[in-house]
């Protein structure tokens, strides 16, 4: 990690950030009270059972949080991207972490001081309508992720991740390329199976024509018959 003085705009100021319903000075007083850091690929940004000192955002990169499983393997419980929140549940129940954050790409995570937040929200209604709106939609995808994982088979699963993915970072300029590249063991960790069951599953798919597979680029090219398998489970 290097903490080095970022622009704070990408977090506070983006019109898709949950800051977006403050006034300017109260934009300028949470820009007065974070600090920035930045994050290599596969450095860790926070640990299980750390304590958590504010409200952090991704500004740039991607990040996923998983939890250590049986046998020491990792499940996958979320993915983020900027503008988005991680590990505000330890925050806001005044708990530490229960998960461990690392990067999957370079990235910078903006942490807003506790008291600072808290200050804000106190003070302006909309900024906690506007949290509150953005933790239920959290929930709301962790709950049924928890139904995916625990109730699709194999191939409903992988087919379920990889468009999770997709509507996630998106494509890249082809349109058809995920713009995230994960190892097949993080698209295990994602699906809640093993990397033999993926790297096997995954190879189905392009075998029949849904994905092409170049290292770890994988291509949407039946974005419907993948969509069907997610579905049928």
């Amino acid at each position: 990690m290097q903490e080095r003085t970022y622009n704070a705009d990408n977090c506070i100021d983006n019109p898709k950030s949950v800051f977006n319903v403050l006034t300017p000075k109260e934009k300028e007083f949470l820009k007065q009270n974070y600090t920035c850091a930045f994050y290599k690929k596969g450095e860790i940004i926070f640990k299980e059972g750390d304590k958590p000192l504010g409200l952090m955002s991704l500004s740039e990169g991607k990040v996923k949080i998983f939890k250590e499983g049986v046998g020491g393997r990792e499940q996958i419980v979320r993915m983020a991207k900027p503008v988005g929140f991680i590990g505000y549940r330890a925050l806001f129940a005044e708990e530490n972490h229960s998960a461990t954050a690392v990067a999957i790409e370079d990235s910078i995570a903006c942490v807003i001081d506790k008291e600072s937040i808290y200050r804000v929200m106190r003070s302006n209604p909309e900024l906690c309508m506007s949290i509150i709106k953005s933790f239920a939609t959290e929930l709301g995808f962790s709950n049924d992720r928890t139904v995916t994982l625990t109730q699709k088979h194999i191939r409903g699963r992988l087919a379920e991740s990889l468009i999770f993915l997709k509507d996630t970072y998106g494509y890249e300029e082809d349109a058809k390329t995920i713009k995230i590249y994960l190892s097949r063991e993080d698209i295990a960790n994602l699906s809640n199976m093993t990397t033999s069951n993926a790297i096997r599953t995954l190879s189905n798919f392009a075998q029949e024509g849904i994905v092409a597979i170049e290292g770890r680029k994988i291509r949407i090219l039946n974005l419907t018959k993948l969509e069907r398998i997610s579905d049928l489970g």
